[in-house]
């Protein structure tokens, strides 16, 4: 018999029967922590199956995972927060050179704000989806779906087209092309184009009032920076 060191049990087996505790703990290794990391990260869920099904029927995907079944996917938030990490890492890996944004004659507080947009787009992102998904509400107030469902939806759709941009990025930069004005117009078609399919695949209207959303939640985003930016810079030269 062997005592458990977790909760005192006496068991005889590979695994204690009261809380599952090992009888014995293997060693922590190169191989523990890999795998540890891929746990924490819900990899071993498929994140290669979550993006297949990303791109094929967003909306459908999505609608299960809400509704049915929660296992086949990655969780939203971690994907997302992946897709962010991939974006910047490649972003930051070619210096930004398709995001830089100049603003050279403006104030310091209003550079300062702009510049870290431009170079954690990734992070900015998911901050935009939060008025993206107030829109969607907006938009779409008759759908079942609350707030937070809406924007689990949108750390799906997102987080894809994070990485749709990134992948486009890396061709742009590999190839000498420069792609972010195409990247960024597939982005808004697949973001529109996947929120439109959640919420009415079958109805026009559904993709229009999507993009209308996604292009104001964007606007209100910039429009509430800008307004930080140019607040900061008022109590700048107030401070000086």
């Amino acid at each position: 018999m062997t005592t458990c060191t977790n909760c005192n049990q006496a068991f005889n087996n590979n695994y204690c029967g009261s809380c599952g505790q090992a009888a014995k703990l293997k060693r922590i290794d190169g191989k523990y922590v890999l795998h540890e990391i891929i746990h924490v990260l819900h990899l071993e869920k498929g994140i290669l199956y979550t993006i297949r099904e990303l791109l094929l029927r967003p909306g459908k995907s999505v609608r299960e995972y809400i509704s049915e079944n929660r296992t086949r996917l990655v969780k939203p938030v971690i994907f997302v927060i992946v897709a962010s990490l991939i974006y910047t890492v490649i972003s930051h890996w070619f210096h930004g050179s398709e995001n830089e944004v100049s603003h050279q004659k403006q104030p310091e507080a209003v550079t300062a704000i702009f510049e870290w947009i431009s170079h954690h787009f990734g992070y900015a992102n998911m901050m935009m989806g939060v008025f993206i998904a107030l829109w969607l509400k907006v938009f779409f107030r008759k759908q079942p779906f609350n707030f937070f469902e809406v924007l689990i939806l949108l750390c799906f759709v997102m987080g894809m087209g994070m990485l749709l941009l990134a992948l486009l990025s890396l061709i742009g930069n590999l190839s000498g092309y420069h792609l972010s004005p195409v990247a960024d117009t597939i982005s808004i078609i697949y973001c529109s184009w996947a929120i439109g399919q959640f919420f009415n695949p079958s109805k026009v209207g559904s993709y229009l009032k999507a993009f209308c959303a996604y292009s104001l939640g964007m606007l209100t985003f910039y429009t509430l920076v800008t307004l930080i930016a140019i607040l900061a810079a008022v109590l700048q030269q107030l401070i000086r």
